[in-house]
């Protein structure tokens, strides 16, 4: 992948090299779509196959992330990371035309599709830890301190526009849906996102930064195992693993869960159910856009981004606790403006979150990339497990309550406790001295 050695890029990158890297979040936004969404759907609908199935396959895809700390510290070992991300979007795109061939044997009952299953879900997963890990290590060592809340916001909100843009193009390209129509709209989005992400990549690791990192002293390349111990054995880096894990499984918990609940307890529509979904995104949106204009334009320090963090933390946990109590006042709570302020919250603590991830990553030069992906396992692992069991929670709460609206209210202010937990476990900023250069675990 590259010569030994620290990663080559050493400028900081201006707004457009950081929309650039945005880009390439759209692209694997758009490629995780037709995975974890349109597939989903066309496997239970189209197909009449069981819901765990493409439930397990989402679940297997997060579980293969835990390969994120290799990953990172692979792309740390390179002179470039544009190689590792590409090989990751490589991954991704192969993955998903593989997702979409099994289709047929899946639809015949075949085990052999459940096997290609697997492996074009191995492939996803593996792509994403790859490209994303080693492009948020990119973003870690080469964006300036006071522009981490905007470049996190931009990457994000260009993630989601991705998503967004992929699915409006495959569902009116997909219009009368044939397997061959899937599998021309999955070649044109894969295609055409690996073709954005060489194009966003193109340059960015330029010659000058090489020139540059020849005369710079760089920490030497440890083995893999040295490195993880290194990084669990400081505390701030523990604790923020914990925070990302309680903080993600608290996320996810609500994500499969709100609609149902609109529609269970206050008789909402498809449609309307929707549509408070759509609020609650909105919500995230803007809580993103807040965070990157004031971390922009008020000051984008360590100890602003843990007060954004925290600050998002709480307010989810409040707005959790509104549904809680909506939960059993029923119809009269004001349920839409209760949903828009949770992803309001959401939208704050999530994108605050990923710039002080970069903070603390970029606190030693070189190893971006396993800390990266440590962190990036840890909030795979929770989104995963947090869906699951967020879903599960409700059917058995319903079952072994009798109550509904019992049943919502527990799980709701379940997920408000951690993330009242989750604030309580972030890292507080320190006074750095300058980084020291490692050789081989030991300082040079």
């Amino acid at each position: 992948m590259g010569a030994v050695g620290g990663p080559a890029s050493t400028a900081p990158l201006g707004w457009l090299g950081i929309v650039r890297l945005g880009l390439v979040q759209s692209a694997i936004g758009a490629i995780v779509m037709l995975a974890t969404s349109l597939l989903n759907r066309v496997m239970v609908v189209e197909y009449g196959l069981p819901a765990a199935l493409p439930a397990g396959l989402v679940a297997w895809h997060y579980a293969v992330q835990l390969a994120r700390p290799a990953w990172g510290h692979g792309s740390d070992s390179g002179r470039r990371r544009t190689p590792w991300i590409l090989t990751g979007m490589a991954l991704l795109a192969l993955g998903i035309l593989l997702a979409i061939a099994a289709l047929s044997w899946l639809a015949a009952r075949s085990v052999f599709g459940i096997a290609l299953a697997l492996v074009a879900f191995s492939m996803i997963g593996g792509g994403v830890g790859a490209a994303g890990t080693s492009l948020l290590a990119l973003l870690a060592a080469r964006v300036m301190p006071e522009r981490r809340a905007a470049a996190a916001s931009i990457t994000w909100i260009m993630m989601i526009a991705g998503i967004a843009g992929a699915a409006g193009v495959a569902g009116a390209l997909l219009e009368p849906f044939s397997l061959e129509r899937l599998a021309a709209v999955g070649r044109g989005v894969a295609g055409v996102a690996f073709l954005v992400s060489i194009a966003a990549l193109w340059g960015i690791e330029g010659e000058a930064d090489l020139a540059s990192a020849a005369h710079a002293q760089m920490p030497a390349t440890v083995p893999f195992r040295v490195a993880l111990r290194e990084l669990w054995g400081e505390s701030d880096a523990r604790r923020f693993v914990v925070f990302l894990f309680l903080s993600m499984f608290a996320y996810s918990m609500q994500e499969l869960i709100i609609e149902p609940f609109a529609g269970l307890l206050f008789g909402f529509s498809p449609g309307r159910s929707t549509q408070l979904s759509g609020v609650q995104h909105g919500g995230v949106l803007l809580g993103m856009v807040l965070v990157g204009l004031c971390g922009t334009f008020g000051g984008g320090g360590a100890a602003t981004m843990r007060r954004w963090v925290v600050g998002g933390c709480i307010g989810s946990a409040v707005a959790l606790v509104g549904l809680a109590i909506a939960a059993r006042v029923g119809p009269a709570w004001p349920l839409t403006t209760n949903a828009g302020a949770l992803g309001l919250a959401n939208g704050v603590f999530s994108v605050a979150a990923i710039g002080a991830m970069m903070g603390l990553a970029s606190a030693e030069r070189g190893r971006e990339g396993v800390r990266m992906g440590v962190w990036g396992a840890a909030q795979a692992i929770a989104f995963g497990l947090g869906g699951l069991i967020g879903a599960v929670g409700v059917d058995i709460g319903r079952v072994l309550i009798g109550s509904t609206p019992e049943t919502f209210s527990i799980i709701f202010g379940a997920e408000a406790l951690l993330f009242v937990c989750a604030a309580w476990r972030v890292p507080r900023p320190h006074v750095h001295a300058p980084p020291v250069v490692l050789v081989h675990g030991a300082p040079a």
